[in-house]
């Protein structure tokens, strides 16, 4: 396969965008991440710092990668996503997952890209789908996609901030694309939007106060300061790509893996507290909610029913109080305090009595906020 017909048969098999840069160049990325490592902002995301110095840079984990194809799909939605954050007894969830796990449909288009590459070329390839220590976002941006905008996301011109990333290292010298230039000018629409103030300042982000982090990679209780921001988003947390100007420019995918399901446009907080485990994985099969399990999920939807102030939640919010999980009884004493105070203080004497765990204690001792 020729190089002109690389990015031309990325396009064919379904891709959105593709683009060329060099691997084996230095690049300022790698300094980037060290100093957002040290700064401890990427909270308890341990395997950044396990894996920093693979993830620094594309050849220090593979040290024959000379160029990098970067693909890119635009999951860009239909409607307004923020839209639903009004409707708070219904669960607001991120566009990305409204649907299929995109892992699974982009790895299989760019392993048949990387194989019929390597079978014209002889060329080396590896291709990696956000589930490696390679940094696509600054690849991206060197490869010409677009630029990472104040809320560190990647932003294109044609696509806005809607658009997944996937890479192909391979050993061939490849003629790069020309990098893109920061296009976010004076507009700070992205950090003022924060409901978590999660940016300390433009191009970095605090993942110990991102929504996103905390209803995904967070495995224990949320910190009260945290949960009245959240509102009702249950998983993710759109907001700062939503609101992104650059989006005019986005055109909605035509692909229908990302359309969101019916059942998950808004679903109502009620039907999705009363999941129990096998519910949840028969709900969320193929999604990538599901591999955060239904305990933090469910979790997420209590804080989501406390913030409601629909009493018409109090009974699953009761039912849940009795949870085989720890942190889904935690929860549900904070949301019984926000929807109920008086029922919360007639039933935390005797509960904190029988209580064992010390974060459910600790909830029936002070959930005043």
């Amino acid at each position: 396969m020729a190089q002109p017909d690389l990015a031309a048969h990325a396009l064919s098999l379904g891709f959105t965008d593709a683009r060329i840069c060099r691997a084996d160049e230095a690049w300022e990325a790698g300094e980037r991440l060290a100093q957002f490592v040290a700064d401890k902002q990427h909270a308890t995301m341990v395997w950044m710092q396990d894996t920093l110095e693979r993830r620094k840079h594309p050849t220090a984990m593979w040290e024959d990668a000379r160029s990098a194809v970067v693909v890119a799909l635009n999951y860009g939605p239909d409607d307004d996503p923020l839209e639903s954050l009004n409707h708070r007894s219904n669960a607001n969830i991120s566009v990305y997952a409204r649907n299929a796990d995109y892992h699974d449909l982009m790895k299989k288009r760019l392993k048949r890209l990387a194989r019929e590459f390597a079978q014209q070329t002889g060329e080396g390839v590896k291709v990696f789908v956000d589930t490696a220590p390679l940094m696509e976002k600054p690849l991206a941006a060197k490869a010409g996609m677009g630029w990472q905008g104040k809320h560190t996301n990647l932003v294109s011109r044609e696509h806005g901030s809607w658009l997944f990333l996937g890479v192909m290292l391979t050993t061939a010298s490849l003629e790069p694309d020309a990098s893109e230039i920061d296009h976010c000018g004076s507009c700070t629409a992205c950090l003022d939007i924060c409901p978590t103030k999660a940016f300390p300042e433009p191009y970095r982000i605090d993942a110990a106060k991102c929504i996103s982090y905390l209803t995904i990679e967070h495995k224990g209780p949320i910190a009260r300061e945290f949960r009245r921001p959240m509102g009702n988003r249950i998983y993710g947390c759109d907001d700062c790509l939503a609101v992104c100007p650059w989006n005019k420019f986005a055109t909605t995918t035509a692909e229908v893996a990302f359309h969101p399901r019916p059942e998950l446009r808004g679903p109502l907080l009620a039907d999705l507290a009363e999941l129990d485990d096998a519910g949840f994985r028969q709900v969320f099969t193929a999604s990538p909610i599901k591999r955060i399990g239904r305990d933090r999920f469910v979790r997420n939807v209590l804080i989501a029913i406390g913030n409601s102030d629909d009493l018409s939640l109090l009974p699953v919010v009761r039912m849940r109080l009795d949870d085989e999980s720890a942190l889904v009884r935690g929860m549900a004493v904070w949301a019984l305090h926000q929807l109920s105070p008086e029922e919360f203080s007639s039933l935390s004497a005797r509960r904190l009595a029988e209580e064992t765990d010390s974060d459910v204690c600790a909830e029936w001792r002070g959930a005043t906020g």
